[in-house]
């Protein structure tokens, strides 16, 4: 299959970036489509984690105030990752940064983009597994970037319930937990 940009423009250059662009692309048919007036939202590639703590039994996951659904959300831990980082460094850090914890053990669950008909974000999700006691240094984000994390843990048994109420609205959040309480693939872990 066959595409062609025709033109391109920047609209929005800040922290992310949208792309204007003209496009021709090929049918299923055969026959040329467009040119199509097409937006692309730049974001860059972000890691995230579900986190389990093995001697408590519990999932870790964090809650913080996110704009552009107007409300708080309870999520998987996740961050932008920072040019040429490699993912598992990357996750590593976020997970100490909003958490407080460092990783005993990391297994990559998926890589897949969030919304390919807009965004250029793609999302390696792995299951991050810590131990022994609470951090007791400051995590919560950080405050020069206007972070405001609260960890919020919950028991695995609950994790079940949760996910079938339809109480859990991330994606991200909702690949995992699938993983985490049915996969074949997943780390011993049991309610």
């Amino acid at each position: 299959m066959k595409y062609r940009i025709e033109s391109s423009r920047r609209i929005l250059d800040d922290i992310f970036q949208v792309d204007e662009s003209q496009v021709i692309f090929e049918r299923f048919d055969g026959s040329m489509a467009g040119p199509v007036r097409c937006l692309r939202f730049v974001r860059g590639d972000s890691a995230a984690a579900i986190i389990f703590h093995r001697d408590r039994r519990q999932i870790i996951l964090v809650q913080q105030f996110r704009y552009p659904v107007a409300g708080w959300m309870i999520e998987t831990m996740a961050g932008s990752l920072r040019p040429d980082e490699p993912p598992e460094s990357g996750v590593r850090r976020e997970i100490e940064e909003e958490t407080g914890y460092r990783v005993d053990r990391l297994v990559p669950i998926a890589t897949f983009y969030v919304s390919p008909g807009g965004s250029t974000e793609r999302v390696f999700l792995f299951y991050a597994e810590v131990g022994g006691a609470d951090p007791t240094a400051d995590y919560g984000g950080i405050a020069a970037e206007h972070e405001d994390i609260r960890v919020v843990r919950i028991p695995l048994a609950e994790a079940r319930t949760l996910l079938a109420a339809g109480d859990i609205f991330d994606a991200k959040t909702i690949i995992a937990l699938q993983w985490l309480l049915g996969s074949p693939a997943r780390p011993e872990v049991t309610e």
